[in-house]
């Protein structure tokens, strides 16, 4: 890898113009990704890709007229410490607002690179270019606003702001929503059950670790591979299954952790009190995100909750 330092103004001409075309192509991913689910940001991107291309025009006109037609092949992984982006762009479904603040931070290393390269150089052509391509960098921020009020209307933008709400709905809120009810409710059970058998604090947290533990296991194995995601847009197998696993881990460590009081009586009440919370906690939830009135959820699952405590403590004390 070469130092930025040690580049020549045609080897910083080439890696400009090849910096162009790689954004050019990222901005056309994300037209491409948010084109089913936000057609009208996918035309937005789509014009920032024009814009791209239009720079690489202008930098390789210069380049041309200085250097000829030659264009050494030198990107930016060829340069150590240079601009580096994650591949997003390749993922599906893309999350709106994480696309539109990975390309603000896209403008905002390039405006940078723009700027040194300036410093770098004694052409004064090759300055001013450079320096001019810094501030129509800088100036990107303002011109998507503008193409976001030319394309995305307010009706629009509320459209796609609903789509990308149902989406977070689909792909976080939901798998970890029923984790948290599995691991609250499902481990009451044997938690409790445990607890009146043996009236042993230590014992008692040990069965409720291995019993959240293993719904989590359970149930992030059970939500992976229920979808792939690929139709129903529900995002990714893996990281719903995740989400899912580790929210009902912590639903059944809740209300397992108070166990490890030594005290029996002081540690149960603490429990149930944290029972009551997780399943407040839940009924927000589901009057948050799916529309479901706070006492009709609160009541549904604090029904369920509540026969499920008494069949641990009615097994426990037999």
């Amino acid at each position: 890898m070469r130092r930025f330092s040690d580049l020549t103004e045609q080897q910083i001409l080439a890696l400009a113009i090849s910096n162009e075309e790689d954004d050019n192509r990222i901005y056309h991913g994300f037209a491409e990704g948010l084109r089913e689910r936000y057609p009208n940001s996918a035309k937005v991107f789509e014009e920032m890709a024009a814009e791209e291309s239009r720079h690489r025009t202008m930098l390789f006109d210069l380049y041309r007229q200085k250097f000829g037609e030659y264009l050494p092949l030198i990107r930016r992984q060829d340069v150590k410490g240079f601009i580096k982006h994650k591949p997003i762009w390749l993922m599906r479904p893309l999350g709106l607002e994480e696309v539109r603040k990975y390309a603000a931070t896209m403008e905002y290393e390039a405006e940078r690179f723009y700027r040194r390269a300036a410093e770098t150089t004694r052409d004064a052509s090759i300055r001013k270019l450079l320096l001019e391509l810094a501030d129509i960098e800088a100036g990107h921020e303002t011109l998507a606003g503008k193409l976001g009020e030319k394309i995305l209307t307010p009706d629009k933008r509320a459209a796609e702001d609903e789509t990308e709400r149902r989406m977070f709905v689909l792909q976080y809120v939901q798998p970890g929503l029923a984790g948290l009810m599995d691991g609250s409710v499902s481990t009451l059970a044997p938690l409790f059950a445990a607890a009146f058998a043996t009236h042993n604090t230590w014992e008692t947290f040990l069965v409720g670790l291995a019993a959240s533990v293993g719904a989590g296991i359970s149930m992030g194995f059970a939500e992976a591979l229920s979808d792939d995601g690929s139709l129903t847009g529900r995002g990714t197998p893996w990281l719903r299954g995740m989400v899912c696993g580790l929210m009902t881990t912590v639903g059944g460590i809740g209300h397992t952790l108070p166990y490890l009081i030594p005290q029996f009586f002081l540690a149960t009440a603490v429990a149930v009190a944290v029972v009551v919370v997780e399943l407040v906690v839940i009924s927000y939830i589901r009057t948050r995100y799916m529309d479901t009135p706070f006492l009709h959820a609160a009541f549904q699952v604090m029904v369920g909750g509540a026969l499920v405590f008494l069949a641990g403590i009615l097994i426990g004390s037999s």
